[in-house]
């Protein structure tokens, strides 16, 4: 479905999803990518298909990636839970600080990893010409979270309404929804739920997406994010305060917003990189491989001057 844009030695986290659920989970396993919606659902199906039994969750450990240690991290893939069923699963979140810091042990887990445990890294970049990536790549699963292209992510929003709103999502009413709403997955679920509610047993039409999608908010909330970046504050508590007193949930614009400034710090971490190697920065591409599409970099370039590095 979304091959087109992943590296051919990692799976898209639409085709990883679409998987038969008893699909055998590797030992170590890389969520990467800038799609938040997608990786919680990779996380949870990870997780799912990695243990067994009534109580699987105790099987699963949760670790800080700005405060986990290696030994923290294989003391818990070597330890046999109590409750849980199936094997034990360690989740690193936000582990690219970790990642860096421990380079070189990692490479040698993946080597020879733990036989019951799995080891979930849950990074934003996961550069593919590293010896660990490559080495995940080859004994373990690395997992691509990033927007698919705009039929693919049709094709999905389709699949996705059926299978958790048992909803008929007519294939032009989702092309007008990612128009509107734009390719944030997490967004469009919302939108979705609440078309499914409204519409009931009757397909979700355009004009059903018309109605209750509305374009201007849409509109808006881009428009604020792009006030906060460029530091216009009035005019973005203007903008926010509008899409508020319309209805729109505090916590789905603060995901909006985070999408955006996560591809910025990604964008840094990639400028910082090059810089420590002696290469020279090529503004446009660490951009756009941060995540920023290539008719956004011109304005995502002056974006990213007026943040500042810090």
């Amino acid at each position: 479905m979304a091959k087109s844009t992943t590296p051919s030695d990692a799976r898209h986290a639409l085709d990883f999803l679409a998987e038969s659920a008893g699909s055998t989970i590797p030992a170590v396993v890389a969520v990467f990518g800038d799609e938040s919606f997608l990786k919680r659902l990779v996380l949870t199906e990870v997780r799912k298909r990695a243990s067994d039994g009534d109580d699987a969750e105790f099987s699963c450990t949760e670790l800080d990636g700005d405060k986990a240690t290696p030994r923290d991290v294989f003391d818990e893939l070597s330890t046999l839970s109590l409750f849980g069923g199936g094997r034990r699963v360690v989740v690193i979140e936000d582990a690219d600080k970790f990642v860096s810091d421990y380079r070189d042990k990692l490479e040698d887990y993946v080597a020879k990893p733990s036989p019951g445990g799995v080891l979930v890294l849950e990074v934003s970049s996961w550069a593919s010409n590293t010896r660990l990536y490559k080495a995940t790549a080859a004994s373990g699963l690395n997992i691509q979270c990033t927007s698919p292209p705009e039929a693919g992510l049709v094709k999905w929003l389709v699949a996705w309404s059926k299978q958790r709103y048992q909803a008929k999502l007519q294939q032009d009413a989702a092309e007008s929804l990612v128009e509107m709403v734009g390719p944030e997955l997490g967004l469009l679920d919302q939108e979705i739920a609440k078309l499914a509610a409204a519409s009931g047993t009757e397909p979700i039409t355009v004009e059903r997406v018309e109605q209750l999608v509305g374009s201007w908010r849409a509109k808006t909330a881009w428009d604020m994010i792009d006030a906060v970046v460029e530091g216009r504050t009035a005019e973005a508590f203007g903008r926010l305060d509008r899409l508020i007193a319309a209805g729109e949930h505090p916590i789905a614009l603060l995901a909006q917003m985070a999408s955006t400034l996560r591809r910025f710090a990604a964008a840094t971490r990639l400028l910082e990189r090059d810089e420590r190697s002696g290469r020279r920065p090529m503004i446009r591409q660490l951009l756009q491989d941060a995540g920023f599409k290539p008719f956004v970099l011109d304005k995502a370039e002056q974006q990213w001057r007026q943040l500042g590095r810090r």
